[in-house]
C-alpha cells in the first residue's frame, strides 16, 4: 500500500517513535519539586495567627454591640476609665524588652492561660446578658475563642510543649462577685472587653514573630538538563 501525500509511511512512524524514546531515555532524572511530608509546626502557627486576626475583627463588632448596651459613658470613643476591680483578669500589657526576651514555650503558655481565663469570664458574661441578641453574639464569640484555644494547644503539641496544668484551686472559674453598684459592674464588663482586645493584639504579634522564626529559609532550586547528542 502506497501512503498518500502528507501521510508518513509506517516505517517513518516507527522511526519517529524510536527517536522520541531515545531522547526521553537520555534525559537526566529530575527530582520531584513538590514533595509531601512533615510540614512541621508552620501550618498550625499560620492557622493560629489567622484566627487571632479574625477574632480581632469579630471582637470589634461584639464590643460595639455590648458597649451600646452599657450606654454612656462606656460607648463613648474617648472613654478611658481607671482600672477598678477586674484584678483577676490576666494582663496582656508587658514591657517591650520583657516581651522580646520570652522564649517560645513561655510565650505560648501565657497565651493559653490567658484565653482559658478570659473564655471563662466571657461565658459568665453570656449567662448574665440581658438580651437574646447579646447572648447570641457572646455565644458565637465564645465558640471562636474556644477554637483559638484548641489551635494554640495544637501549636504547643507540634513543638513538643505540654499544656500548662493549673494548680489545684487555681482553675479558671466564674462566679458572680459581691453585689456592687450597676456602674461598677459595667466597669468590670468594660475592662473584660478591653483586656481581651489587648490580648488579641498581642497574640497576633506573638504568632507573627513565631511564624517568621519557624519559617525555613528559601532554597533556590535549579534544574540542569544535559544536552545529549543522538
Amino acid at each position: 500500500m502506497v501512503p498518500t501525500a502528507g501521510e508518513p509511511a509506517a516505517g517513518d512512524s516507527w522511526g519517529m517513535l524510536a527517536c522520541l524514546c531515545t531522547v526521553l531515555w537520555h534525559l537526566p532524572a529530575v527530582p520531584a519539586l513538590n514533595r509531601t511530608g512533615d510540614l512541621g509546626p508552620g501550618p498550625s502557627i499560620q492557622k493560629t495567627y489567622d484566627l487571632t486576626r479574625y477574632l480581632e475583627h469579630q471582637l470589634r463588632s461584639l464590643a460595639g454591640t455590648y458597649l451600646n448596651y452599657l450606654g454612656p459613658p462606656f460607648n463613648e470613643p474617648d472613654f478611658n476609665p481607671p482600672r477598678l476591680g477586674a484584678e483577676t483578669l490576666p494582663r496582656a500589657t508587658v514591657d517591650l524588652e520583657v516581651w522580646r526576651s520570652l522564649n517560645d514555650k513561655l510565650r505560648l503558655t501565657q497565651n493559653y492561660e490567658a484565653y482559658s481565663h478570659l473564655l471563662c469570664y466571657l461565658r459568665g458574661l453570656n449567662r448574665q446578658a440581658a438580651t437574646a441578641e447579646l447572648r447570641r453574639s457572646l455565644a458565637h464569640f465564645c465558640t471562636s475563642l474556644q477554637g483559638l484555644l484548641g489551635s494554640i494547644a495544637g501549636v504547643m503539641a507540634a513543638l513538643g510543649y505540654p499544656l500548662p496544668q493549673p494548680l489545684p484551686g487555681t482553675e479558671p472559674t466564674w462566679t458572680p462577685g459581691p453585689a456592687h453598684s450597676d456602674f461598677l459592674q459595667k466597669m468590670d464588663d468594660f475592662w473584660l472587653l478591653k483586656e481581651l482586645q489587648t490580648w488579641l493584639w498581642r497574640s497576633a504579634k506573638d504568632f507573627n514573630r513565631l511564624k517568621k522564626k519557624m519559617q525555613p529559609p528559601a532554597a533556590a532550586v535549579t534544574v540542569h538538563l544535559g544536552a545529549h547528542g543522538f
